[in-house]
């Protein structure tokens, strides 16, 4: 039996206060009362964190900066590396700004780092020296000079091979055939696509016949000689559109190298992924565990080789089932399920050096803290508390990891084994930070749907006066088995809407994720039953509990599943907000089925296929309730989105035109079921903050 540890005392200390830099540096400070306070223009101007990598030895770390090109509208990234060991060391840029480069990996020994670049004009691996020299990339080695780019690739722990993936025609018998297929039809007049099976476009882009496979070279300086394919053409490795190089991975000896796929057969409406195993020289992949139906992921050797960790569902055709550590004896073939009784969802994890521990995250009562997982017992203990880490990397003593929080975007951190103080070792934003004014935020809970037991967040303006009323922004999460949580959202910001005016309601309604999984199950088949009532009860306990609330002036905004709930509340609740704001969200399930990609979802949350089970998706449907809607509403799309076609949004603001209902439509012919670009980020926020002024305020 899993036992799980999570010291709540330290949880509810750290949610008294606003965890920001900024905001805790500058508290009862008169002058930071002349600050401006956050805005979306802030936001896109702050550098992000990603991809840690801590060097074999612990005493340098490596991540990934993005940083905001805003005459590009467009983000760049470079390497940027910090001597753990000193204190207060500065971070030094590893590579230099002419290209784009991330994804970096140290050497075995320690010696040298290998990223990606396109510097070279296409995507490719490059290495250089470790630590970082004077001159950032000024001895960088180009390690591949393939015809294709290069879109993840791992490191032999010998140094000798390295296996990276490339997007081909499986029926090529090499590379240059992929590319003189390309550059063939990138010239050719007629523009017409012939296909012959579903799944023609994913998340945003469009098929055009070519899979994900992974290949491996010989390496000594630079790779050489004929890329072997690993992966045999079962399926794409890494997986799309999001799968990464926590997909595949290499035996401690270099000799194997274990990846997950999802076959092609049924691949729209599968989430049956497996684990193969296959020699780095090539040969026939063995599947590891074809015994289970539902999905297997994030391979992983221990550290003496003899075990593979990895992560599993238990339920086809459900991506929101619970996640749960297993592993498997290479030897003996058995398999030990190491977190099965533990109710929580593991989103990524990694080995300790000894063998003796893995550490994972899992998004846990509104929070996403990390956890060491005894290897033995698994027994699980938290290391760190409120907030979300974003991503770690494990060193012999120490854990490096970044992390945020509602009042602050990430920054690089370490901490011991066991938790304790995290000693924090970037400052990436704090000089922009330090200059504006920041909301407080809260946790609180009230009795949900069947009174049982559901949390939220609420965020205070910056410029809070108790005796002062404040409109209402109360965002409601996609997923839908997701949460907005205590973390810093990139795209549903809670402090650009605190830093213009707003009080902001967030709810963890039935369905999240991180409350346990019959929780987080609980929205299937009833997605505009237990989770609505959770929004009307939660607004208002936020109310009852935080009477500065004006609730006669609240706007409610979602995007996703959260759009297909201000669908769903302009007919169910027409007279309750002063507007809507409907981004990406379903307008009728029936249509929504034949239009969206990965049919697995609709599929599960149904119970079926439309033409079988038509009443499942006629049970909560918003067009069905057109003729109630009244409420002003800003609908918004993208082009781009495949996820939830940009139809769907378009008939929203057909029924609202049609019947006067005071609305308009935001339209981003190149964004996706996200928007990412700078520029459209700031018209976004624009274009919302006006509408919720026009219509909220007095």
């Amino acid at each position: 039996m899993v036992a799980e540890h999570f010291p709540i005392a330290r949880v509810l200390l750290a949610l008294s206060v606003t965890l920001g830099a900024a905001a805790n540096a500058f508290a009862g400070n008169a002058a930071a009362e002349r600050l401006p306070p956050f805005t979306v223009q802030d936001m896109v101007r702050l550098d992000r964190i990603s991809e840690i990598a801590a060097s074999p030895d612990g005493k340098h770390v490596l991540y990934t900066l993005r940083t905001t090109d805003m005459e590009a509208n467009k983000g760049r990234t470079g390497i940027w590396q910090v001597d753990a060991g000193r204190r207060s060391a500065p971070a030094v840029r590893l590579t230099d700004l002419a290209a784009n480069s991330n994804s970096a990996e140290w050497s075995a020994d320690g010696r040298f780092v290998y990223f990606l670049s396109n510097r070279s004009g296409s995507m490719q691996v490059w290495r250089v020296a470790a630590p970082a020299g004077a001159a950032p990339g000024a001895d960088a080695l180009q390690i591949t000079n393939l015809p294709l780019d290069v879109g993840s690739f791992r490191v032999s722990p010998k140094g000798d091979r390295i296996a990276v993936s490339v997007e081909v025609f499986l029926d090529c018998a090499d590379l240059a055939c992929t590319k003189q297929r390309l550059d063939a039809t990138a010239h050719a007049k007629a523009t017409g696509v012939l296909y012959n099976q579903i799944f023609i476009r994913h998340w945003d882009t469009w098929s055009d016949g070519r899979r994900s496979q992974l290949f491996a070279m010989a390496l000594d300086d630079v790779a050489r000689g004929t890329p072997v394919n690993l992966t045999g053409g079962l399926g794409d490795v890494p997986s799309k559109p999001f799968g990464g190089r926590e997909d595949y991975a290499f035996s401690p000896d270099g000799a194997a190298v274990a990846f997950s796929v999802r076959a092609m057969a049924g691949e729209p409406w599968s989430t049956n992924f497996d684990i193969y195993e296959v020699a780095t020289a090539g040969g026939t992949p063995r599947n590891l565990t074809a015994d289970n139906p539902a999905w297997d992921g994030q391979p992983a050797f221990s550290p003496d080789g003899t075990e593979l960790a990895y992560l599993a569902m238990d339920r086809p055709g459900f991506e929101a089932d619970r996640f749960h550590l297993v592993l498997l004896n290479l030897k003996s073939g058995l398999k030990r399920p190491l977190t099965q009784n533990w109710d929580r969802s593991i989103a990524s994890f990694a080995w300790s050096q000894d063998g003796k521990s893995l550490f994972a995250t899992t998004d846990h009562l509104g929070q996403r803290p990390l956890w060491s997982i005894d290897a033995a017992t698994g027994r699980a203990s938290a290391i760190t508390a409120a907030g979300e880490v974003e991503g770690f990397s494990v060193a012999p003593r120490k854990i490096f990891y970044a992390y945020s929080n509602l009042a602050a975007p990430a920054d690089l951190y370490a901490v011991g084994f066991s938790g304790g103080e995290p000693k924090q070792l970037t400052h990436i934003n704090q000089a922009a930070l330090a200059q504006r004014r920041f909301g407080e935020y809260e946790q609180f809970s009230f009795p949900g749907w069947n009174n049982e037991n559901v949390f939220g967040y609420l965020v205070k303006p910056p410029d809070f006066k108790r005796d002062q009323k404040y409109p209402v922004a109360f965002l409601v999460h996609g997923g839908p088995q997701g949460s907005f949580a205590n973390s810093w959202n990139w795209r549903w910001n809670a402090q650009a809407f605190a830093g213009a005016g707003y009080g902001v309601v967030m709810i963890d309604f039935h369905g999240s994720t991180g409350y346990g999984q019959a929780f987080t199950d609980s929205i299937s088949g009833d997605w505009g039953g237990k989770p609505f009532e959770d929004l009307k009860l939660g607004l208002d306990a936020a109310l009852k509990q935080y009477p500065w609330l004006d609730g006669d002036h609240a706007c409610a905004l979602g995007g996703s599943y959260g759009g297909y709930m201000m669908n769903w509340i302009a007919g169910q609740w027409p007279d309750r907000f002063k507007c809507i704001v409907s981004h990406d969200g379903i307008f009728d399930n029936r249509t929504m089925y034949y239009s969206t990609e990965e049919l697995w979802f609709p599929e599960w949350e149904n119970g079926g296929p439309e033409y079988k089970n038509p009443a499942a998706y006629a049970k909560h449907n918003p067009i069905d309730y057109v003729s109630k809607w009244k409420t002003p509403t800003l609908v918004i799309h993208g082009q781009q989105d495949y996820r939830v076609p940009d139809s769907q949004g378009l008939s929203v603001f057909t029924a609202l035109q049609r019947q006067g209902i005071p609305s308009e439509l935001l339209y981003f012919p190149n964004e996706n079921h996200w928007v990412l670009k700078p520029a459209d980020s700031i018209q976004w926020y624009d274009t919302v903050l006006a509408w919720l002024n026009r219509w909220s305020h007095p």
